[in-house]
């Protein structure tokens, strides 16, 4: 008996998009990320980039729970002595709310090239307009 290993040629990547419309933040982002590791599928390796390529719609109608949307604030620095950051996730969410998603989605995946490959497959819109309808996308229910 020999251990099956996927390759180039046998993985398949579907596209499928999920409404965010009214979806608890978090939730939301460990869905997509089990999506875009591949851990839905039978031939999961946890090596390898098999996951599929998922479209978020309507972005800015992601909710959090709690008092959240006034307590939660997102860091960052600069790289200058005393260059911190620091923005919350109402004055986020308006401004730039695919970034919300985004961060929440990438500190779920693998540090490293691996995660950064799987990143790539997300396309994160604010509203529930997008153009990758070539690609025939199926609906992703959570």
């Amino acid at each position: 008996m020999k251990t099956f290993i996927p390759n180039v040629k046998t993985i398949k990547n579907n596209w499928y998009y999920i409404d965010a419309k009214d979806q608890i933040l978090g939730r939301l982002a460990s869905r997509i990320s089990h999506y875009l590791k591949g851990k839905h599928k039978p031939d999961y390796t946890p090596y390898m980039d098999i996951g599929d390529f998922i479209i978020v719609l309507n972005a800015k109608k992601v909710i959090v729970t709690g008092n959240k949307i006034n307590k939660k604030f997102y860091y960052r620095h600069t790289g200058y002595i005393g260059g911190i950051k620091k923005r919350s996730f109402s004055d986020l969410i308006l401004k730039n709310p695919e970034k919300v998603i985004y961060i929440a989605v990438k500190g779920m995946l693998p540090k490293g090239p691996l995660g950064r490959s799987m990143l790539r497959k997300l396309k994160i819109f604010s509203n529930d307009i997008h153009n990758h309808e070539a690609q025939n996308p199926q609906i992703l229910t959570l």
